[in-house]
């Protein structure tokens, strides 16, 4: 039985990048997870803009800045969550940071989110790097599995 992973948007989010498919990336979350050897009770990852995300970064971690993803931990085994996107910083980053590639720059933000939720933490340089070569490894299984 996959696990609940629900994706929803507040009212004022930008549209989802062009050819985000819930069912594929769902699959493909509780794939990474197994890989991870965790389980998934619950994930709601929820889409919104900046305003939305800084201020929860303000309400609850005290935080005064921007962010992509903001993940609010409820059980680790199983995983229960809560996910935070701003699509406003996703969209920025992939054209600053990336190729412009929106939908990839999406699901790497919300595997970073589970990942978090598998452990990984990325506070040092050597934390940060280790995580970015896990991103790429399983956006690459992504990719495989569209073709």
């Amino acid at each position: 039985m996959l696990a609940e992973i629900l994706v929803d948007s507040v009212d004022q989010a930008p549209d989802i990048p062009h050819g985000f498919s819930k069912e594929r990336i769902i699959s493909w979350l509780n794939s990474v997870a197994e890989s991870e050897k965790k389980k998934i009770e619950s994930i709601q990852y929820v889409f919104c803009d900046d305003q939305y995300l800084y201020d929860l970064n303000r309400t609850y971690l005290q935080h005064e800045t921007l962010t992509d993803i903001i993940t609010f931990p409820y059980g680790t085994n199983p995983i229960i969550a809560e996910i935070y996107i701003s699509l406003e910083r996703v969209i920025e980053n992939a054209n600053t940071y990336g190729d412009g590639d929106q939908l990839q720059e999406l699901c790497r933000v919300m595997v970073h989110g589970l990942l978090h939720m598998c452990g990984y933490e990325d506070h040092s340089a050597a934390d940060k790097s280790k995580m970015r070569i896990l991103e790429s490894s399983y956006l690459d299984e992504l990719q495989k599995q569209n073709h």
